[in-house]
């Protein structure tokens, strides 16, 4: 499937060798024992920022491309502990900049499986064309601010961002490690849920996983329920649904509200959250540098690779890649409020103000999520990304408040550009959000396979 399709997407930058070996052993392993581990055999494309042992981890860049980790990360070594095979690296947005578009030093540019012309999103587009286009069955990729949904949504797909602290990101090459969330994204709620299932807990080596103790199911699959919407109660967010939206992915967006309604859910619509357009403002902060050299000093151990500048001097052949890391090296710390310490949404007093806001009107109506377009408008044509980026709804609040959001296919529109649906929950109620987008999945069933 890869030999047919990603000369059309450039999806992929490492096909590992030695996959169909480990096919081979595991094959024999269920030979002997007649016992299936939980993702025995199933394979995994893995964004190439996450440590592979064996496989190069780039992360898009010039810098990086001859690192070849020894060791898997964390949650490598959880799926191929659980029988995952790791089948390929997938192309991506250089550092994880650009949530825009997936163009990388190392492997150019990614295109939208369903219109070729049209970028995937950032910036794990590469993951999401590839599993798409099914090149691997199960795909893992990382968010900062979309880049889970973003793509997951362009390329119908339902992707996971977990609430921050329920999955480690050790041995992933931050962006801003504060906002950092490592998950899954699939073709269904199902193959997520599963995942998901596996690479949640505690981590020693990332210390925001000690807030998820205590907090995570027996299992995830449980949740499963065709019929998790009945009794449900949905909060339409028209603040973020109706700001400059198009009005295919609107027509979508009723249909959705019309379609959750039959399937059992009471919904409330509007929502509105006070002091929102207050709240969202001055929640960034750029701490790319020092994130970036504490990977560089724990994991590459390069005498001649440890700073940002060291980096800068390599260079890279990408043109949006190169302003960032020059604005990255300029920048450090929070945007505004310079005073204001950037912590994780924990300790954080902005981060924090702005969940509570969240959570008391969730409280207030007695909801189960709140619920709006993942984009406001169809993926971007890849010649004119910049200009036609807009309506990018991930940025806005989950990756402030910690909250897990996750967005699931909501339909097409005339230029078979997919649209998505995405709920944002409580803090760990992923839960509640597996059981809404199952039953919203399945009681829709609006993805279809790419025509490549």
């Amino acid at each position: 499937r890869i030999e047919k399709c990603d000369s059309l997407t450039n999806a992929l930058t490492t096909i590992n060798p030695e996959a169909l070996e480990i096919a081979r052993q595991l094959d024999e392993e269920y030979g002997k024992t007649g016992q299936l581990r939980p993702l025995h055999g199933i394979p995994l494309i893995v964004k190439d920022n996450i440590n592979t042992a064996g496989l190069p981890t780039t992360a898009g860049s010039l810098a990086l491309e001859n690192y070849v980790p020894n060791e898997d990360a964390f949650i490598i070594q959880k799926l191929v502990d659980a029988g995952a095979i790791v089948l390929a690296k997938s192309n991506m947005a250089e550092w994880a900049f650009s949530p825009m578009h997936s163009e990388s030093s190392t492997a150019g540019t990614t295109h939208n499986p369903y219109n070729l012309a049209h970028v995937p999103a950032g910036s794990s587009g590469g993951t999401a064309a590839a599993i798409a286009a099914n090149m691997g069955t199960v795909g893992l990729g990382t968010d900062t601010g979309n880049s889970i949904r973003g793509p997951s949504s362009h390329c119908a797909l339902v992707g996971f961002r977990t609430t921050l602290g329920l999955v480690s990101r050790s041995a992933i090459v931050p962006l801003y490690l504060r906002n950092d969330v490592v998950g899954p994204m699939c073709r269904t709620v199902e193959d997520a849920t599963r995942v998901l299932e596996v690479i949640a807990g505690y981590d020693p080596e990332d210390k925001l996983t000690a807030y998820s103790e205590g907090k995570i199911p027996e299992n995830y699959t449980q949740f499963l329920d065709e019929n998790g919407l009945q009794g449900a109660r949905i909060g339409v967010l028209r603040q973020l649904s109706e700001d400059g939206s198009h009005p295919e992915i609107s027509a979508l967006f009723e249909r959705a509200l019309t379609d959750l309604g039959s399937l059992g859910a009471a919904i409330v619509d509007p929502v509105s959250i006070p002091g929102f357009d207050s709240l969202r403002q001055n929640q960034w902060c750029a701490e790319f540098r020092t994130d970036l050299e504490g990977f560089l000093a724990t994991y590459v151990r390069s005498d001649t690779l440890g700073s940002l500048e060291d980096i800068m001097l390599v260079g890279t052949k990408s043109e949006f890649a190169a302003m960032r890391l020059q604005s990255q090296a300029e920048n450090n710390g929070r945007y505004q409020n310079p005073e204001l310490p950037c912590l994780n949404p924990y300790e954080d007093i902005r981060r924090i103000a702005y969940r509570e806001a969240v959570e008391k009107v969730m409280d207030s109506l007695q909801l189960d999520a709140i619920i709006y377009p993942s984009w406001n408008s169809p993926a971007a044509r890849i010649e004119h990304f910049a200009e036609e980026y807009q309506g990018d709804n991930s940025q806005v609040i989950a990756p402030h408040t910690g909250q897990p959001a996750f967005t699931v296919p909501m339909g097409f529109t005339s230029q078979n550009l997919p649209g998505g649906l995405q709920f944002l929950g409580r803090m760990y109620a992923e839960p509640t959000l597996i059981r809404l987008l199952y039953a919203y999945e399945q009681g829709t069933k609006h993805r279809r396979i790419p025509e490549l």
